[in-house]
């Protein structure tokens, strides 16, 4: 074992998932890195440490198949293939096909598409009720954004959401043998829509990233693990944001204010959707603290402890819609930054605006009902009122 500071935090405990910050708060005041024997991995807790984890390329993603590989192979085909399990020179050559799709230009071609459905989907919510903002709008909205980008019919959206769900299980800690059998099965139903339709544009192009794809020199398998990871990484985030986000606004009472951008980038601080990213060394690195991590050890980025790092963030466990200094590091940095962040973000801005612009007194109706998860962490449930108040206040 290294001669270290070490953790013990425990991951799974309910109470680390029901709310991970002051554990997270606790482990930063002792070390900025801590040896996790559970996992046998380092631990990062610091703002410095995270972000100098992220930028070192000598920490690497290097995928290894689960096991056992025979049953698993739908699942591992999947990562084997993808951009993010991977690094350059690989990385580049997965990465090249898909960039341009995710440019600041043409995100920004795709604003009013992007207003319009989430319009569209607002019209359909009885507001003289409560309804679950989540199912109703959070969910579909990024979703029917990536599959449309990407050339997947609409009437397979909710299809999507659920393999997605199903696979993203499984990069929890100790999936259980129900979470791998679904995660298995989505995987293998998944590839098998993606196949299909590369196969359509193939015959028959369309003016969608399939086709692009479908036209470049990626193997089908690499063809059908990119499809996957856009779609499920393309509203995985925005969905977990969002809901993260509003359901710390309204337990507080606050709007998003004029700078409906500076809101989203603090909703995205505040409550990270993605809490864990491990990396693994593939030479000597020295982290802060001087800790030393050797070849073939793993560390594991906790972004959620360095977007509440003090060292960083003026009052960082207060949610500041109007926070002017926001440097999180909710995509990443380095190579493997999210490629998708343009996208989330002007999701984001745009469906938290016209929310609050058509409901403009959304309140909590009840307790939101959280996805249980640690790693990807996001809420199942939020009912709300578009009248203010609680339900039994607003009978009292």
């Amino acid at each position: 074992m290294p001669s270290a500071p070490t953790t013990s935090l425990d991951l799974t405990d309910p109470a680390v998932v029901a709310d991970p910050y002051p554990w997270f708060a606790q482990e930063r005041s002792r070390h900025a890195v801590a040896w996790h024997e559970p996992s046998g991995s380092w631990f990062t807790f610091s703002h410095a440490a995270v972000s100098a984890v992220q930028r070192d390329r000598r920490l690497g993603r290097l995928w290894t198949d689960r096991e056992p590989a025979e049953r698993l192979a739908p699942f591992n085909l999947l990562h084997r293939n993808q951009m993010m399990e991977n690094e350059p020179p690989e990385h580049t050559r997965l990465r090249r096909p898909v960039a341009s799709a995710f440019s600041r230009g043409h995100v920004e071609r795709l604003r009013a598409r992007v207003r319009a459905l989430a319009s569209e989907l607002l019209d359909e919510v009885d507001a003289s009720r409560p309804f679950d903002v989540v199912e109703a709008y959070a969910e579909p909205l990024p979703v029917l954004v990536i599959a449309e980008l990407l050339g997947v019919p609409r009437s397979h959206a909710h299809d999507l959401r659920d393999w997605s769900q199903a696979i993203v299980r499984m990069y929890e800690p100790s999936p259980d043998e129900s979470v791998v059998a679904a995660a298995v099965a989505a995987a293998e139903d998944f590839a098998a829509l993606v196949r299909d339709l590369v196969a359509v544009r193939r015959r028959q192009p369309a003016d969608d990233l399939i086709t692009d794809l479908a036209g470049t020199e990626l193997s089908d398998d690499e063809v059908v693990a990119a499809v996957v990871l856009l779609l499920n990484a393309g509203h995985e985030a925005s969905v977990n944001v969002f809901g993260n986000g509003l359901v710390a606004m309204l337990r507080r009472g606050l709007r998003p204010g004029t700078d409906v951008a500076a809101c989203v980038e603090e909703m995205l601080r505040f409550d990270s959707a993605l809490q864990l990213f491990e990396r693994t060394a593939t030479a000597e690195v020295e982290l802060p603290g001087g800790i030393v991590v050797r070849p073939g050890e793993r560390v594991s980025a906790l972004l959620g402890a360095a977007n509440r790092d003090p060292a960083v963030f003026e009052r960082p466990d207060e949610f500041d819609v109007a926070r002017a200094t926001n440097p999180h590091l909710a995509f990443g940095v380095g190579v493997h930054f999210c490629l998708g962040a343009p996208l989330a973000r002007m999701e984001l801005t745009e469906s938290v605006a016209l929310l609050f612009e058509r409901l403009p007194d959304l309140a909590l109706a009840g307790e939101p009902e959280s996805r249980g998860t640690f790693v990807l962490r996001g809420h199942r449930r939020v009912e709300v009122t578009a009248s203010g108040g609680h339900p039994e206040e607003r009978d009292a």
